[in-house]
C-alpha cells in the first residue's frame, strides 16, 4: 500500500466533509428585536465544503483574511457547530460523536492568552493535562516527555510570561499533543515569529510531529514558503469554498510558465497573496 510523506496509508481518511456549511446570521438592532422582525441576511464563511484528507497527510489551507479558514478549523475541532452538512474525523461523526472526535484531535493556535502567564511552562502543561483526565505521576511523566519533545526542559520552571514568541509556540504544540492525537490542527502556527524561529518551528513539525510521530496535520497558513515546504497538498480557500486543490508542485505545473504558488493563488482567488 502507498504511504504519504507522513507515513499514513494513502486512501484512509482522517477528515471527510460533505457539503459542510456555516452561516452566521447578522445581528438585529433593538427595534428589530422589539418588533420581532426576522433576521435578514448573513455571512457564510464555510459554504457547502466537500473535502477529504488522508491519514498521515500534511494538508494546508491557503486563503486571504476573512476567507473562512479559522471558522473551518473551529468546526472540525467541535468548537462551533455547522449550520448544515456533515463531517467525520477519524471515522467519528462531528456532531453525534463529538466527544470521540475531541479525544482524537489536538489544536495548536497562536492565542497566547489561553495560557496562564504567571504559571511556569510545566505548571501550565500539568493543568491542561488534568483537563484530559491525566493526574499525578502519569501527568508529570507525560509533561516531562513533551517538554523534551519540544526542547523546553531547560525552561520548564520559568514563568510563561518570560518565554519568547518561539517558545510560546512550542508550548502550544506541546499542549496540542497532550492527548496523543492522531490529527493535529494548526491555525497559522508561525504567525508573528521571526524568520529564524519560523524555520525552526517548520523543521520541528516536519521532523518530529510528522516524521517521528506520523500525525495527520491540517494547517492554515499565510506563508507560501511554509505551504510548499510542509504540505503534501494545499487548497486555495476563499469565500467559504475551495477554488483548487492539489500538491504545490502540481498546481504550479498546471498553471505553467514557471509559475510560483503565489501565481496560483492569484489565478484562482483573483487576489494577491499577502503574508
Amino acid at each position: 500500500m502507498r504511504r504519504s510523506s507522513g507515513g499514513g496509508i494513502i486512501g484512509e481518511k482522517a477528515i471527510e466533509t460533505r457539503r459542510l456549511t456555516k452561516t452566521f446570521v447578522l445581528p438585529r438592532g433593538f427595534t428589530d428585536l422589539v418588533r420581532r422582525r426576522p433576521a435578514i441576511g448573513g455571512i457564510t464563511p464555510v459554504d457547502g465544503l466537500n473535502l477529504s484528507v488522508e491519514k498521515g497527510e500534511v494538508f494546508g489551507i491557503l486563503g486571504p483574511n476573512g476567507a473562512g479558514k479559522t471558522t473551518l478549523i473551529k468546526i472540525l475541532c467541535t468548537l462551533i457547530l455547522p449550520t448544515a452538512g456533515s463531517a467525520q474525523i477519524n471515522g467519528f461523526d462531528l456532531e453525534r460523536e463529538s466527544g470521540r472526535v475531541r479525544e482524537s484531535i489536538g489544536l495548536v493556535t497562536t492565542d497566547e492568552r489561553s495560557f496562564y502567564w504567571r504559571l511556569t511552562g510545566r505548571q501550565n502543561l500539568e493543568f491542561f493535562a488534568s483537563l484530559h483526565n491525566f493526574y499525578s505521576d502519569e501527568a508529570r511523566d507525560m509533561v516531562d516527555d513533551l517538554l523534551g519533545v519540544v526542547d523546553l526542559r531547560y525552561a520548564a520552571d520559568e514563568r510563561f510570561l518570560n518565554y519568547s514568541a518561539g517558545m510560546k509556540q512550542r508550548m502550544a504544540i506541546a499542549r496540542g499533543l497532550l492527548n496523543d492525537p492522531s490529527v493535529l490542527f494548526m491555525d497559522e502556527p508561525t504567525r508573528s515569529l521571526d524568520p529564524g524561529a519560523a524555520q525552526g518551528l517548520r523543521d520541528f513539525i516536519a521532523e518530529e510531529i510528522v516524521g517521528e510521530r506520523g500525525k495527520t496535520i491540517f494547517i492554515s497558513t499565510h506563508n507560501l514558503e511554509e505551504a510548499e515546504e510542509l504540505c503534501d497538498r494545499v487548497a486555495i480557500f476563499d469565500d467559504g469554498r475551495i477554488k483548487v486543490i492539489g500538491s504545490p508542485e502540481d498546481l504550479k505545473e498546471n498553471l505553467g510558465n514557471g509559475s510560483k504558488l503565489s501565481d496560483v493563488f492569484l489565478h484562482y482567488s483573483g487576489k494577491k497573496f499577502e503574508e
